[in-house]
């Protein structure tokens, strides 16, 4: 790129978000910020000091000094938490209900955004969350709101964990995402919505090539 850019993809849990963005960003060869990582990351660290997750003043106790660091190795991004790559645990099912509570405390969502409008400040990226476009980058050059059906999201979600090995339920997974639906969009600081600004993209009939051409055309 030869200006600095920012783009904001927002929208719910499986609605493909997260791998639209990674390609969108590797074919404008500029920075792909998971935020959803360093949120699933903090979960896993209340988890293992035995903290509720909707616990603010519990995770108060370590959000501040948080070990989380953003690595980059051959464009794909690494999770390292207290010295460790987590980037595979953090996806458990179990980590990601616990992610969608602790997102909805106020100090962890100031302290990961001041993290990532550091990040955005300094390089082209493209971040993708749940309220990027409406409060971590509210003057992104570029909003997205993408989404899809609970069914379709669950259908994904399911083949996704299948595939890395996990045994899974897929009436279970879909009440789970339902609810994720509902924490993120009624949490008091910060919910998921779709900016004012945001092009609304819906994904249930879409495949990945189609969903990033559709991206790319009002970008390049």
């Amino acid at each position: 790129m030869e200006k600095r850019i920012s783009i904001a993809l927002d929208g719910p849990s499986g609605s493909g978000k997260s791998t639209v963005a990674k390609q969108i960003a590797q074919k404008l060869n500029i920075l792909y910020l998971d935020t959803g990582a360093m949120y699933r990351a903090t979960a896993l660290k209340a988890i293992s000091l035995n903290i509720d997750t909707f616990d603010e003043e519990g995770v108060k106790t370590f959000i501040d000094d948080i070990d989380l660091q953003i690595k980059y190795f051959d464009g794909t991004q690494h999770t390292f938490l207290d010295g460790q790559d987590v980037s595979e645990k953090i996806r458990e099912p179990h980590v990601s209900m616990a992610a969608s509570n602790i997102s909805s405390l106020k100090c962890v969502r100031l302290k990961m955004v001041d993290m990532q409008r550091k990040i955005a400040q300094s390089m082209s990226c493209v971040l993708d969350g749940r309220d990027i476009g409406s409060f971590v980058l509210p003057n992104a050059d570029f909003k997205f709101y993408v989404t899809a059906s609970v069914r379709v999201r669950a259908d994904r979600r399911y083949k996704e964990l299948v595939a890395k090995g996990h045994n899974v339920d897929f009436d279970d997974l879909e009440k789970e995402i339902e609810q994720r639906d509902y924490n993120d969009k009624n949490r008091d600081f910060a919910p998921l919505k779709q900016a004012e600004d945001a092009i609304y993209i819906d994904t249930s009939d879409m495949n990945v090539e189609e969903v990033v051409s559709k991206i790319l055309s009002y970008i390049v």
